[in-house]
């Protein structure tokens, strides 16, 4: 009897992502200072959060895609479409980028830009804390990657607009630095890479 099941692959891609994510952390964060911010890194800051594009009520929405409880919304999506593999990855990376963003946040002594910059502008609820990664850009980096060879052409772009939405509003809003998002989507391609290596990514 022949197998209608989607073949399990393994391979370079996984291999890249896990690496590439690492490499991309390990680059955001050699520059990272308790106590100052780097001229370039404030100079990309004050474009991206001192210029008004969209009201708040219209950037809450996006921002909540990186949010935790995305991942096992994404999750019961795939397991609905019954892409239980997919279901499970999702599950896994999702969880391991929010948690290991925590991890990273307790070695890397950084505050909130409130706290490094003047003139910061709050739109929302004031975030509070250490920012270094930032969780929704590790999250939504990890549910992109798994699910990037499920996805049809304009799947992966539709996706990969709102990925980086998700990032860039973190940013807008007062959340985080720079390089606060750039290390969490590096932490999130990485957790992406060591799931589907662990698990398998379905053709």
């Amino acid at each position: 009897m022949t197998s209608t099941a989607p073949a399990v692959r393994r391979g370079r891609a996984e291999v890249a992502l896990l690496a590439g994510g690492l490499v991309l952390l390990g680059l955001a964060a050699l520059p990272v200072d308790a106590a100052r911010v780097g001229g370039g890194e404030a100079a990309v800051y004050r474009v991206l959060n001192g210029t008004d594009v969209l009201p708040f009520a219209l950037v809450w929405p996006v921002m909540q895609l990186g949010n935790l409880l995305v991942v096992p919304a994404t999750a019961l999506l795939a397991l609905a479409l019954r892409r239980v593999r997919l279901a499970a990855s999702l599950l896994v990376a999702g969880l391991a980028a929010y948690w290991l963003a925590k991890v990273v946040k307790g070695l890397v002594p950084r505050g909130r830009p409130a706290g490094l910059l003047e003139d910061v502008v709050i739109r929302g609820a004031e975030a509070h804390g250490r920012g270094f990664p930032s969780g929704h850009a590790a999250v939504v980096a990890a549910l992109l990657a798994v699910a990037w060879p499920a996805l049809g052409p304009r799947g992966r772009i539709v996706c990969s607009a709102l990925a980086a939405a998700v990032v860039l509003s973190r940013v807008y809003v007062g959340a985080y630095l720079p390089l606060d998002v750039v290390a969490g989507a590096g932490l999130g391609l990485a957790a992406a890479g060591a799931t589907r290596l662990a698990l398998g990514r379905s053709a």
